[in-house]
């Protein structure tokens, strides 16, 4: 099974399906974002963002009086932090969260993992079971074009899948903005229907019965958190 099925998986795994917390989860990564300078043209991180955002729905409001913020000198700290975690039976998960109060978080976190069957992992004991990649799926460029444009920019890429019309390109998570600098250079309208930076399981589990009944209220315990920006894990789901 390749990661295009566990880019589609960790899709249905991340906790900014509902649009009140995608908003919540947006607003904070453009504020930080624009932190560094809030013109996007300038910024390429924030217009990375700002341009995933609208991807997204993410009305104009949303964006723009987050950059506000940082224009008026309006100060909130965020910090981006990943969790461990084991699960019912042989599942495990990473939680990415993003949070201006990270005690609080933990203690959440907690709250949620001793309703759930689930405990806190000690760094690394699950995340090396884990690839850490950058992913963007494009369409309308075939693989070949793909290959030459980014080898000629001196980027390495892990691996490429096409699946139906979409070619996914897994590269370093510190390559995602070359990747996609590359690709714009040869197609300046090309649109990215993937643009992230994720984990994948090296190898995923099934669950019985009752283990997966829990690993759901665990998920969606998760959901209801809002430091959780992402939840990344190794549970085959159907």
């Amino acid at each position: 099974m390749g990661r295009a099925h566990e880019v589609r998986a960790a899709s249905m795994a991340k906790t900014a399906a509902r649009k009140s917390k995608l908003y919540s989860i947006y607003a904070k990564e453009i504020y930080q974002a624009a932190k560094g300078n809030p013109d996007p043209v300038n910024n390429l991180q924030l217009r990375r963002i700002i341009e995933k955002a609208k991807r997204d729905d993410v009305p104009a409001d949303v964006i723009n009086r987050n950059i506000d913020k940082v224009k008026k000198g309006i100060t909130e700290d965020y910090v981006t932090c990943e969790y461990e975690a084991f699960g019912p039976g042989s599942s495990n998960l990473i939680i990415k969260c993003l949070t201006d109060n990270s005690n609080r978080t933990i203690s959440e976190l907690k709250t949620v993992f001793n309703k759930c069957g689930a405990k806190m992992a000690t760094p690394n004991a699950v995340s090396f079971m884990y690839e850490h990649l950058s992913v963007i799926g494009v369409k309308g460029l075939d693989e070949e074009t793909i290959m030459d444009s980014l080898i000629n920019n001196n980027i390495d890429v892990n691996d490429i899948e096409v699946e139906n019309d979409m070619t996914l390109i897994y590269a370093a998570p510190q390559d995602l903005n070359n990747m996609k600098t590359a690709l714009e250079s040869i197609k300046n309208d090309i649109v990215f229907e993937i643009d992230e930076i994720s984990y994948f399981p090296k190898d995923t589990v099934q669950l019985d019965e009752e283990q997966m009944t829990k690993f759901q209220k665990l998920l969606t315990m998760l959901d209801d958190l809002d430091d959780i920006s992402n939840v990344y894990h190794n549970v085959e789901i159907n």
